[in-house]
């Protein structure tokens, strides 16, 4: 048994190294649907089944508990997962709440009325199809009031990354920031609403200015899943060697990936 880790593609490493860092001692099946990337100009519906098939690969791997690392993924599908199609043996969270009780600073399972809080004006860099979702702010407003959320959908940025063009990811990146900035010129903070958007991380904080605070998921749904596990150990799993699997071409995705963590990484055909 291990944890799973579900992504589109490339970007739910961060979240995976972020895991592995703070879980040293659990074993991990990462899955990167990189064959039917980029997930955010994708419909509801078809979000929803690539997913659905993706969690079925990683319960057949023993993974009970599988961790959606992909932004897109956990706003158009995990909420029609939990209620329609996960069993009650199996567990599938999304990397959404993490961040906003971060932003927020509530407590985990901190289920008061929504309050007031310190930050006022937020850009939530997101891909399209988690923009149009609206599941941030609809999750944002279960916590809090009086937040004004500009969102910029980044289109282009996933596949650069997928592709391994840095140069044109920066490029888009440093795009999306401006346009972003012209309807709120003085962000207090900025979301990366992608997990593939950390590995952009200093050009997001370069084109935005030290004023703004940015946050990055992978750390705070680390911290996330170690109090989820100290609550549910069953969980766990036993497994002691993490495995890397894709549905695109492994030498490509390995080679990609590898680029990026500035590590060596070898994938398997899913």
């Amino acid at each position: 048994m291990a944890v799973g880790v579900f992504d589109s593609g490339l970007g739910g490493l961060t979240v995976y190294e972020a895991l592995a860092r703070r879980l040293s001692d659990t074993a991990f099946v990462y899955y990167g649907d990189n064959a039917n990337a980029p997930y955010g100009v994708r419909d509801s519906d078809d979000i929803f089944n690539l997913t659905c098939r993706g969690v079925e690969r990683l319960w057949d791997e023993g993974c009970d508990l599988v961790i959606l690392a992909c932004n897109t993924a956990s706003a158009a599908a995990l909420k029609r997962m939990q209620e329609t199609w996960v069993p009650a043996d199996k567990r599938v969270l999304g990397v959404f709440v993490p961040l906003i009780e971060a932003l927020t600073e509530r407590q985990w399972g901190d289920n008061s009325p929504p309050r007031e809080v310190a930050v006022k004006h937020v850009a939530l860099f997101a891909t399209p199809a988690t923009v149009s979702s609206r599941a941030f702010q609809r999750e944002l407003a279960f916590r809090a009031i009086g937040v004004d959320v500009e969102a910029q959908p980044c289109g282009g940025v996933v596949d650069a990354i997928e592709q391994g063009d840095e140069i044109l990811a920066e490029a888009l990146v440093r795009s999306h920031v401006e346009a972003l900035k012209r309807r709120m010129p003085h962000p207090q903070a900025a979301i990366l609403g992608c997990t593939h958007y950390p590995l952009m991380q200093k050009v997001f904080q370069a084109a935005l200015g030290d004023d703004v605070t940015v946050y990055s998921q992978a750390d705070l749904v680390a911290e996330s899943l170690v109090d989820y596990l100290i609550r549910r150990p069953d969980f766990r799993g036993s497994g002691t060697v993490s495995r890397y699997l894709t549905t695109g071409d492994p030498v490509s995705v390995s080679s990609h990936a590898t680029q990026f963590l500035r590590r060596g990484i070898r994938f398997e055909a899913a």
